[in-house]
């Protein structure tokens, strides 16, 4: 399965992201390198993407499962190298919400883990994660 998508520079600093279904994202270079960090930057979105991602499986599967999940919720703070710049560690808390059993919420754990943008990042960035039940 393919989506398209596109780009498209707003300004020195600032991209506008066009998905195929209309959403449109804007992006601004961090204020460490030169923008003034009034909307994620391309590095902030990368990172984002892994609660995302790891949210929409592990509520994917409890719904799939008959797992009584009522919300779950992640903080995440990203961590750059220093030069040359890339992502160098992703630290990120989920709070997984509802009445489920150990043996459920372990295997909600490992549903999130397998997240496609877990498994693509893979050892390039260190992730460290926190799981808390709620």
């Amino acid at each position: 399965m393919s989506v398209s998508m596109r780009g498209r520079s707003t300004g020195t600093f600032t991209v506008e992201l066009i998905h195929e279904s209309g959403s449109v994202i804007h992006t601004m270079a961090p204020k460490d390198n030169g923008g003034d960090g009034s909307n994620f930057s391309p590095t902030d979105l990368c990172a984002i993407s892994l609660g995302a991602c790891a949210t929409t499986i592990m509520n994917m599967y409890a719904a799939n499962h008959g797992i009584g999940l009522r919300n779950i919720e992640f903080d995440l703070v990203k961590e750059m190298s220093p030069p040359p710049r890339r992502i160098e560690r992703l630290t990120v808390t989920y709070r997984i919400m509802g009445v489920v059993s150990d043996q459920e919420f372990q295997k909600v754990v490992a549903a999130g883990k397998a997240c496609p943008v877990r498994i693509t990042l893979g050892d390039r960035v260190e992730i460290v994660e926190v799981y808390e039940r709620n």
